[in-house]
C-alpha cells in the first residue's frame, strides 16, 4: 500500500517514482533553455556593440562585483576635464499607477550634449544604483540633437563604485573642442529608506485609503541616483525633462509644462506592459520648457495627485501644492500670502529680476530636508509650508513664513549663482539664511530685527562654534568621499555663515553691501563663484567712493573671517584704551593665547554714554585706541559691538563690568535691548570659561526688576537652568539664595504675562521665540516656587479639563 496523498487518493510505488523522474527531466530542459537564451542575448549584445549600436552594456554596468581596474581618473573624488556638459534631454518614467503594486522603481533615458575640451577615449559621469539597458556616443554633433552625427564605437561600460562614475570606453578618441551625444536608458529604485533622497517614494492617508507619490531631493549628490549626470555644481546645462505617468496623476519639474500627451513609445520599458490587473495602463507623458542653465542638484520631479491654489504676481505664476484636504481647509492660502510678496522684495532689494515665469511650491509629507530651493519648484516638509487656521498657537505660521523666505532667497544666491564647489557652500546657506530675517521682517514688522537674528541665530552659533574647532566656513581642502558632502550641511555653514554676511552689511553700510551683491549677481549669472569673486565686487564698490576706508584689502579682511576656524574675544582695558584679541575657548585649560595664532581684522562698533562712535578696525593682536579711555566718572562707559553686528565676544576688566552694572541699575534703556542681551550672555559665558570672575553675572542681574524685556530673561533663565533638576534645583545652599535673589526680580515681568494669561492665551500667538521664552518664565517661576505661577498653572489646567474639546 502505497502513501496516501493529502487529496485523499492513492499513489503506487512505480506511477510515484516515474512522476518524479518526469519531474527531474523537466527541470533540467528548462535549465538548459534559460542557459542558451542568456548565451544568446549575450551574442546578440556583442554583435550589436561590434556594429556600434546603442548598445546593452556589458554584465559590469549592472548589479555585481566590479572586477579590478588599473588606477585612473576614477580615482579621485572631482570629474575629470576632458568634457563639459551642455545640454540634457532627460525622459524619466516613475512606475507610479492606481492599482498597481506599491511603486519600487523607475526607467528614464537621457541624451547629454558633451563639448570635449580635451582629447579622450574615456569618458567619466556620475551614476549611484542606475543599471544600464543601453548606451552610446555619437558624434561630433552639430548641436542637441545629434543631427549628421555618427556613432562613436563604444568598448564598454562599466561602474566605479567608489566614487560612483559610470566609465564609457571608446574605441575612439573624442575631437577637442567638438560636441558630442552620449545615450543612455537606465533604470533605478525609488528610495523608501534612507531619508527620503534621490527619487523617492512617500506615501499619506486619504479617504481611508494611502496614496503614493514620488518626488526628489537631489541635493548635494543625488541627481546621480536618478539620472547619469555630470554631478558638480559647476557643471551646469541646459535641461529639457519629459515625465511619464498616469493620466490620473500629474507630473510638475522645474519649468511649465508645454504640453501634455499620451505615452506612445512603449519598448521603453518592461513596465509598457504594467496593468492594473484588468486592462493595460494608457501613460501619459508630461513635457516641460526648457531650463536655463543650472546644475544638477536643483532639478526637480514630482508626480502626485494633489490640489493647489494660484495667484500670479510680476508675472511669475506662483502655485501651493498640497494634498486636497489641506487645500480644502485653507492650508495653503498663509504661505500663497507672502510667496509673492517675498519675490517682490528680493527683486527690489537687490535690483535683480527673477528668471523664470513659474514657481511650484509643494508640501511632501516625506522629504530629507526641511525644505528645497529647487528652481521652480521648491519642495517643503508640510510643517514649513501648510499653516491651518487653528494652527495659531504652534508656532508654526513663523515657521512656515522663515522657510519660505529662505527658500525663495535660494533663487538668486545659490540657483542665479552658485557656488563653484561645495567647500564654499556658505555663499548660498549663509545668504539665505541672512536674508530669511530681511525677508520675514518686511513680511512681519512687529518682530525687530536684531532681537530676533541676535536671539536665533547669532548667540546659538557663539556657544557651538568653540565646539566646532575644526571647521572654517570656506574650507580650501576638498574631501575625498562623496558621502562627507553632507556635512558642510551644519549650523556653522548656515549660522555663523549668516553672521558674517550681517557684519559685512553693517561695516560697509547697507547701501554698499547691495550695490556690491547686484554686481555679483550680474556678472554671475546661470553660472558659478567662488568666495574670492564676492571679494573682489566688494572691493571694486569700495574703490569707487572716498567715505568708508579699510583697513586693509576686502579679501585679507575676510579671509581672516572665513578661511580660519573659531572667533576672537576682545578684552578692553578703559583706562588705557587698549583693545586686544585672542581666539576664544570655552574650556579654562584651552585658555593659552599659545594655543593659537590666528588674527582677525576686526570692525569694532561702540557706544560712549548711549552715543554710537565712529567704526574702528583692530588689525592686530593689540591695539590702543586712545579715544576710548574714559574717565572715573561712574557715568562715563563704553559698550563695544553695538547690536552685536561683529562676531566676537567682549571682555572688560572686573572695574568696568560694575560700572555697566550700576549703568544698567541706573537706566537699563540707556543701554540698546541687544547690547543688554549681549552684556549678560558674555557674562556668564566668560564667567564659565574663566575669562571673568564668578561673581559678574550676579552684578550685572541686580537691575533685572526694572528689565522688561521678555527674551533678555529668556537668556538668563536658560543660563541658570532653574528647570533643571540636575543643577540648581539639586543645590541645597544655593537654590534659597537665587530664589531670594530673582523671585523679587522676576515679580514684575511674570505678572505683566500672568495677566494676559488670565485674560486669554492669545498673548501665545507671539513669534515662536516669545512663546518659547514666555513658557521659561513660567517654569521657572513656578520652579522657584513662586505661588501665584502654581496657582495660575492650577487653572489653566482645570480649564483646559473643563472644555468639552478634550473630554
Amino acid at each position: 500500500m502505497g502513501v496516501k496523498s493529502p487529496s485523499g487518493f492513492y499513489v503506487g510505488r512505480k506511477p510515484a517514482v516515474l512522476l518524479a523522474l518526469l519531474l527531474a527531466a523537466l527541470l533540467v530542459a528548462l535549465l538548459v533553455l534559460a542557459v542558451l537564451y542568456q548565451r544568446s542575448v549575450r551574442e546578440l549584445a556583442a554583435e550589436r556593440l561590434r556594429k556600434g549600436d546603442a548598445a546593452t552594456p556589458p554584465p559590469s554596468a549592472g548589479p555585481g562585483p566590479a572586477s579590478p581596474r588599473p588606477p585612473g581618473p576614477w580615482d579621485r573624488l572631482r570629474l575629470p576635464a576632458t568634457v563639459a556638459p551642455v545640454h540634457y534631454s532627460l525622459l524619466l518614467w516613475p512606475h507610479l499607477a492606481p492599482g498597481l503594486p506599491e511603486p519600487r522603481t523607475f526607467s528614464g533615458r537621457v541624451n547629454i550634449t558633451v563639448r570635449c575640451r580635451q582629447e579622450t577615449a574615456t569618458l567619466l559621469l556620475h551614476s549611484h544604483r542606475l543599471t544600464y539597458r543601453a548606451a552610446a556616443v555619437w558624434g561630433p554633433v552639430a548641436g542637441p540633437g545629434g543631427a549628421n552625427a555618427t556613432r562613436v564605437p563604444l568598448a564598454e561600460l562599466w561602474l566605479a563604485e567608489r566614487h560612483q562614475f559610470a566609465v564609457l570606453e571608446l574605441r575612439e578618441k573624442l575631437r577637442a573642442g567638438a560636441l558630442y551625444e552620449l545615450r543612455l536608458a537606465f533604470d533605478g529604485p525609488l528610495y523608501l529608506e534612507g531619508g527620503f533622497r534621490g527619487l523617492f517614494r512617500s506615501s499619506y492617508e486619504e479617504q481611508g485609503e494611502r496614496r503614493w507619490l514620488v518626488a526628489s531631493l537631489l541635493e548635494p549628490a543625488d541627481a546621480r541616483s536618478v539620472y547619469p549626470c555630470f554631478d558638480e555644481p559647476a557643471m551646469k546645462a541646459t535641461f529639457d525633462i519629459s515625465i511619464v505617468h498616469h493620466p490620473s496623476y500629474v507630473a510638475l519639474s522645474n519649468m511649465p509644462a508645454i504640453d501634455v500627451c499620451e505615452y506612445k513609445d512603449m519598448n521603453e520599458s518592461k513596465v509598457s506592459t504594467l496593468s492594473n490587473w484588468t486592462t493595460p495602463i494608457n501613460w501619459t507623458v508630461t513635457t516641460f520648457k526648457t531650463t536655463p542653465q543650472m546644475s544638477t542638484y536643483i532639478t526637480a520631479f514630482v508626480v502626485c495627485n494633489f490640489d493647489y491654489v494660484t495667484a500670479t504676481v510680476k508675472g511669475n505664476e506662483i502655485r501651493i501644492w498640497a494634498q486636497k484636504d489641506a487645500i480644502k481647509d485653507g492650508c495653503a492660502d498663509y504661505a500663497l500670502n507672502i510667496t509673492g510678496p517675498i519675490f517682490s522684495f528680493m527683486e527690489d532689494f537687490l535690483n535683480v529680476n527673477y528668471p523664470l515665469v513659474k514657481t511650484d511650491l509643494i508640501a511632501l509629507p516625506d522629504l530629507g530636508a526641511g525644505a528645497m530651493e529647487n528652481w521652480g519648484l521648491m519642495t517643503f516638509q508640510e510643517e514649513f509650508l501648510l499653516y491651518c487656521p487653528q494652527d495659531k498657537f504652534t508656532g508654526t505660521k513663523n515657521g512656515v513664513r522663515q522657510t519660505v523666505c529662505h527658500e525663495v532667497v535660494h533663487q538668486w544666491f545659490g540657483n542665479l549663482v552658485t557656488m563653484h564647489w561645495w567647500n564654499d557652500i556658505w555663499l548660498n546657506e549663509g545668504f539665505a539664511t541672512y536674508f530669511e530675517y530681511l525677508c520675514s521682517y518686511f513680511i512681519e514688522p512687529s518682530v525687530p530685527l536684531n532681537k530676533a537674528f541676535t536671539n536665533n541665530i547669532l548667540l546659538p552659533i557663539l556657544e557651538m562654534d568653540d565646539e566646532m574647532s575644526t571647521w572654517s566656513l570656506s574650507d580650501k581642502g576638498e574631501t575625498e568621499e562623496t558621502d562627507s558632502l553632507n556635512e558642510r550641511f551644519n549650523e556653522h555653514t548656515y549660522q555663523k555663515g549668516a553672521s558674517i554676511v550681517r557684519m559685512i552689511s553693517n561695516f560697509l553700510s547697507e547701501k554698499l553691501f547691495i550695490k556690491a551683491l547686484n554686481s555679483y549677481l550680474n556678472e554671475f549669472s546661470f553660472a558659478n563663484a567662488i568666495q574670492d569673486d564676492l571679494w573682489t565686487h566688494i572691493q571694486k564698490v569700495v574703490d569707487d567712493q572716498a567715505d568708508l576706508q579699510l583697513p586693509a584689502p576686502v579679501k585679507v579682511i575676510m579671509d581672516s573671517w572665513t578661511c580660519q576656524h573659531g572667533f576672537p574675544l576682545l578684552t578692553v582695558n578703559w583706562s588705557t584704551g587698549n583693545i586686544s584679541q585672542e581666539q576664544f575657548y570655552d574650556e579654562e585649560d584651552k585658555n593659552d593665547t599659545s594655543v593659537s595664532n590666528n588674527i582677525w581684522i576686526i570692525p569694532i562698533s561702540w557706544i560712549r554714554n548711549g552715543t554710537v562712535q565712529p567704526l574702528v578696525w583692530l588689525d592686530k593682536k593689540s591695539k590702543v585706541f586712545p579715544e576710548m579711555k574714559v574717565s572715573d566718572s561712574e557715568h562715563d562707559w563704553i559698550i563695544l559691538n553695538v547690536n552685536m553686528t561683529g562676531y566676537y565676544r567682549v571682555n572688560y576688566d572686573q572695574s568696568n563690568w560694575r560700572r555697566l552694572a550700576k549703568i544698567l541699575e541706573s537706566d537699563p534703556k540707556a543701554v540698546p535691548v541687544v547690547n543688554r542681551l549681549q552684556l549678560l550672555d558674555d557674562a556668564f559665558v566668560l564667567k564659565r570659561s574663566g575669562h571673568t570672575e564668578n561673581d559678574t553675572p550676579l552684578y550685572l542681574m541686580k537691575y533685572l526688576e526694572k528689565e522688561d524685556e521678555i527674551l533678555i530673561w529668556n537668556v538668563v533663565l536658560r543660563k541658570l537652568e532653574f528647570t533643571n533638576s540636575m543643577n540648581i534645583l539639586s543645590d541645597y545652599e544655593l537654590y534659597p539664595v537665587l530664589k531670594k535673589f530673582f523671585l523679587t526680580r522676576i515679580f514684575p515681568v511674570y505678572h505683566h504675562y500672568a495677566n494676559l494669561l488670565r485674560q486669554g492665551f492669545e498673548v501665545l500667538t507671539v513669534e515662536y521665540y516669545t512663546k518659547y521664552a514666555i513658557e521659561t518664565l513660567f517654569r521657572s517661576a513656578c520652579s522657584l516656587g513662586f505661588r501665584d505661577c502654581l496657582d495660575l498653572a492650577s487653572e489653566i489646567f482645570s480649564k483646559w479639563m473643563n472644555n468639552s474639546k478634550h473630554e
